[in-house]
């Protein structure tokens, strides 16, 4: 047999992973970052119990820019790990499993994700809470 210098699978220069694939793997990442960013909340509420000193300043650093970005995207994670979390029920049930199916919650997931932060911050920032 004649021996080619090539890999004998497919790696990620080459191979692009499947939307299904991806979409697995962010889920895992969101649970991760919610894990984290729960420390946020655990700080807000901490410094809200620590006195009105305390808690001025944690308004101030979750307020800023940084603050309202870190809190944008850990609403996201929230977001996106409860719409795939529903859409694993589904799976649980035994339905949805056929490709094109499986694509399209995958794009809903995305788009209810999207839509529910956004309006969440529509939301917030109507009322003056953030």
């Amino acid at each position: 047999m004649p021996s080619d210098n090539r890999p004998l699978s497919p790696h990620l220069q080459i191979y692009r992973l499947p939307f299904i694939a991806v979409l697995s793997i962010s889920h895992r990442m969101a649970g991760v970052a919610n894990s984290i960013g729960s420390l946020l909340v655990i700080y807000w509420l901490v410094s809200l119990a620590s006195g009105p000193d305390a808690f001025e300043r944690a308004q101030a650093v979750l307020g800023s820019w940084l603050g309202l970005i870190i809190l944008f995207l850990f609403s996201l994670g929230l977001f996106y790990h409860l719409c795939n979390g529903i859409r694993h029920l589904f799976w649980d049930a035994g339905k949805g499993f056929e490709l094109e199916t499986a694509k399209r919650s995958g794009q809903a997931v995305i788009a209810c994700a999207v839509g529910l932060t956004v309006l969440v911050w529509i939301v917030a920032f109507a009322t003056g809470g953030a």
